[in-house]
């Protein structure tokens, strides 16, 4: 879509090219800014001139996403253990070929959908969001906190997400299961569930049935009835065409029971 309103377009080359004149908004994929009129966005500032590695080993063996990465490039990154989940969670939005080659990692987490792919993978393998402050510095939050509700984040006005970091000896080697399901074949994920078992402890993590990522943490396999409990516990199903609250919070319910198994086994 043409984004008629739109007279400036400039990189930005520096740090401090990222303070935003009113009426400017950050370009990187734009695969949503494009989506849709944009009638009180004048001019855009393109954030992959500062030329951010798409992926960074980290010392000790934790990895960095950078925010500029594409979700398709999430996926030629060392995953080890995880690399099958990076595969189900790209694909569970149901975003084109095209939309992966140029949809980002951080426009992703900064649109904050309840079944957006990346909030899903990252909030499962304990990401951390370095976010850049408007005074030079920058802060650091977990995937789980960042995403606050549907559509909303933790972000301040003047902050830019800079990356991901997967923190070393964390989610990246540990065992998995993915679960999901849509009203429809093909259709947007209505409910997510992530398990990890590290030992004898295992995490599961809702997305896309909730408004914000819910991690549940276990010190061993749970039970059915503490598996129903937990689930009863969240208070945040969303509620969109894609399915109705008490809906979700059943089929959460049964992902979550397979999910466990799977883990047992």
């Amino acid at each position: 879509m043409d984004l008629t309103t739109v007279s400036s377009l400039r990189p930005a080359l520096r740090r401090e090219d990222l303070r935003l004149a009113p009426g400017e908004a950050l370009l990187a994929g734009g695969t949503w800014l494009f989506s849709e009129p944009q009638p009180n966005v004048t001019g855009l500032v393109d954030l992959t001139a500062l030329g951010w590695p798409a992926w960074e080993e980290r010392p000790g063996g934790g990895l960095r996403i950078g925010a500029t990465c594409t979700v398709e490039q999430v996926g030629t990154a060392p995953w080890g253990a995880a690399a099958g989940l990076v595969r189900q969670c790209s694909d569970a939005f149901l975003m084109s070929f095209k939309v992966q080659h140029t949809a980002t990692v951080g426009g992703n987490l900064c649109l904050a959908l309840p079944a957006g792919a990346m909030i899903s993978l990252l909030s499962a393998l304990d990401g951390v969001v370095v976010v850049w402050t408007p005074d030079g510095g920058e802060r650091r939050l977990t995937v789980v906190d960042f995403v606050t509700g549907a559509g909303t984040t933790a972000l301040a006005p003047g902050e830019v997400v800079r990356a991901v970091d997967l923190p070393a000896g964390g989610g990246l080697s540990t065992s998995f299961a993915f679960r999901k399901v849509a009203l429809t074949p093909l259709g947007r994920s209505a409910a997510v569930v992530i398990g990890r078992r590290a030992g004898a402890a295992v995490t599961l993590t809702v997305t896309a049935a909730t408004e914000h990522p819910v991690v549940l943490p276990f010190a061993t396999s749970p039970s059915g009835d503490e598996l129903a409990a937990a689930v009863d516990r969240i208070d945040c199903w969303f509620d969109d065409p894609h399915g109705p609250p008490d809906w979700r919070a059943h089929v959460t319910g049964v992902l979550a029971g397979e999910v466990v198994a799977e883990l047992a086994s």
